[in-house]
C-alpha cells in the first residue's frame, strides 16, 4: 500500500529513514537533520542558493501554476480579474481574502483615500534630495521615514493597527511615488484629489499642471488599473521573500516595506522592464532582429523581456499587456518599438531554440512599452511596480506575523573557509600568497 513517506537511504552508514511527505509534495528541510553520518554530525542539509525549489511559507494568497501559464489570486483567475475589476476591488481581495460586497468596498475605497495625504514634514523630507536622485531611492527613505511618523505601527500582533498601517501604506504611496516624480522635474508637488479614482487620482498628481482640475484619460487611466492589478502580487518573488524575512524580525511594516522596495529596485526585479526597453532600443528597427536573435543564440546577447523563473508558458500577464498596448496606443500615438516588439515575439515563438529553452514574453516586455508611451520616464517604472504591489507586500507581511509557524528568518551556510588558524602578531606575518591577494582583492 502507498504511503505518504520519502524513503531514503544513507549509502554512508546503511541505515534507512522514512520522510513524510506533506501537502501533495513537500517533505520538511528539517527532516534530513536526522540523516547523520556519525552522532556528533549535524545532519543533512539541503542547499539552495536561489531559493528555487525551496518553500519558504505556506500561502492562500497567490498561486502560479507556471508550466500552464496560470496566475490566480485568492483563486480567481488574473484573466478576469484583469477585465472586470479595479485595482482597489482587487487589493481588498489580496488583501482581505474574499471579493467585497458594494458596503464593504465603499467603506475600503473611503479608508484608502482617507489615508492618501501624508505629513508636510515628508515634503522637506523630500526637498534633501538632489535633483537627479532616482525615484526608486527617493521611495526606499521615504516610505522608511514613515515608521518615524506613525509609531503605532510597532504594534504588529494587533489586527486593528495591521488594518490601519495596511490602509495607510496602500494610500501614501502613490502621493510619495508622484511626489519623488516631480521633485526630479523640478515642478511643485500636487495633492491627492480623492474624488478621482486611485489611478486617476496617481495621474493627476503625477501630470496635473496649471489646469483647476485634472480630468485623467479613460483609456490611460484604465490602463494603469489593468497594470496595477496585473503587479499587485506574484507570490515569493524577491522583493515579497524580502517582505517576509525582514518582517521576521517584527519591525514595523515601514520598514519593512522599505527593504521590499529595496529589492524591487534591482536590475532584475523591478527593472526588468527598462531592460526590455533599452534592448527594443537597441535593436532599432524590425530589419535588424535576425541580427539580434543570431547573437542571443550565440550567447553573445540575452534576450530580456522573454523567460521567467516561474513561467515555463506564456506569461498570462504579458498576453494581457499586448491587448492593452493596442488600446493605448490609440490615445498615445503608436509608440515605434511596439512593431520591434511584435515581430522579435513572433520569430522567437515559432523558433526551435526559443521554444525548447521556454523562452516566452513575459510581463515585463510589454509592461514598459506602455508606460513609455504614457509619458514615463524609464526610472519611474519601478516605481510603478512598487505602488500596485504594496498590497501584495502588505498581505504577505499580515499572513507572515499571524503564522504560528513563523520564526525569525535565519538560514544556514555552507561553509567553504579556512579551518582553525593562530593569530600572530602584525610585524611577524609573512607576506601573503599570490592566492591571498587573490582573496582579498574579490572582497
Amino acid at each position: 500500500m502507498a504511503k505518504d513517506t520519502l524513503s531514503v537511504t544513507d549509502n554512508r552508514t546503511g541505515k534507512h529513514y522514512e520522510i513524510p511527505i506533506e501537502e501533495g509534495g513537500v517533505i520538511r528541510a528539517t527532516a534530513l537533520r536526522q540523516i547523520k553520518a556519525a552522532d556528533d554530525d549535524f545532519g543533512l542539509m539541503s542547499y539552495d542558493p536561489a531559493f528555487t525549489n525551496t518553500a519558504s511559507c505556506r500561502s492562500r494568497i497567490t498561486y502560479i501554476d507556471g508550466d500552464k501559464g496560470i496566475l490566480r489570486y485568492r483563486g480567481y483567475p488574473i484573466e478576469e480579474l484583469a477585465e472586470k475589476s479595479n485595482y482597489l476591488e482587487t487589493a481588498y481581495l489580496i488583501v482581505k481574502g474574499e471579493l467585497p460586497d458594494r458596503g464593504h468596498y465603499d467603506r475600503w475605497e473611503n479608508n484608502i483615500k482617507i489615508h492618501t495625504m501624508v505629513h508636510e514634514n515628508i515634503k522637506k523630507f523630500m526637498e534633501g534630495y538632489r535633483y537627479d536622485a532616482h525615484p526608486m531611492g527617493m521611495l526606499v527613505g521615504t516610505v522608511g521615514a514613515l515608521s518615524t511618523f506613525y509609531p503605532d505601527a510597532k504594534d504588529i500582533h494587533n489586527l486593528e493597527s495591521r488594518r490601519l498601517q495596511t490602509r495607510r501604506l496602500i494610500g501614501k504611496i502613490p502621493t510619495l511615488a508622484a511626489f519623488a516624480y516631480r521633485h526630479t522635474k523640478g515642478l511643485p508637488y500636487v495633492y491627492p484629489d480623492n474624488e478621482l479614482s486611485y489611478t486617476g487620482n496617481l495621474l493627476s498628481m503625477l501630470f496635473k499642471m496649471t489646469e483647476l482640475r485634472y480630468k485623467p484619460n479613460p483609456v490611460l487611466e484604465r490602463a494603469l488599473e489593468v497594470l496595477f492589478i496585473l503587479h499587485a502580487d506574484h507570490e515569493q518573488n524577491c522583493s515579497t521573500n524580502a517582505m517576509r524575512s525582514v518582517g521576521s524580525s517584527q519591525p514595523d511594516p515601514y520598514a519593512t516595506a522599505a527593504a521590499a522596495i529595496a529589492a524591487l529596485y534591482g536590475p532584475l526585479h523591478g527593472g526588468a522592464n527598462e531592460a526590455a526597453i533599452r534592448m527594443l532600443m537597441d535593436i532599432g528597427s524590425v530589419a535588424a532582429i535576425p541580427d539580434m536573435i543570431k547573437k542571443v543564440k550565440n550567447g553573445d546577447r540575452r534576450l530580456m523581456g522573454f523567460g521567467h523563473r516561474v513561467y515555463k508558458n506564456y506569461d498570462p500577464r504579458a498576453k494581457i499587456l499586448k491587448e492593452m498596448a493596442a488600446q493605448v496606443f490609440e490615445v498615445t500615438g503608436r509608440n515605434p518599438l511596439i512593431d520591434i516588439a511584435i515581430e522579435l515575439e513572433r520569430i522567437a515563438l515559432q523558433d526551435d531554440y526559443f521554444i525548447s529553452h521556454k523562452l516566452y514574453p513575459n510581463v515585463d516586455f510589454y509592461s514598459g512599452i506602455i508606460y513609455q508611451a504614457m509619458g514615463f520616464p524609464m526610472d519611474m517604472f519601478p516605481v510603478l511596480f512598487a505602488i500596485p504591489r504594496t498590497s501584495g507586500w502588505m498581505a504577505q507581511w499580515a499572513e507572515m506575523v499571524r503564522d504560528p509557524e513563523q520564526k525569525i528568518a535565519r538560514p544556514r551556510q555552507v561553509y567553504i573557509g579556512e579551518q582553525l588558524r593562530r593569530y600572530s602578531p602584525l610585524q611577524s606575518r609573512p607576506k601573503p600568497t599570490q592566492r591571498e591577494d587573490a582573496v582579498s582583492e574579490a572582497i
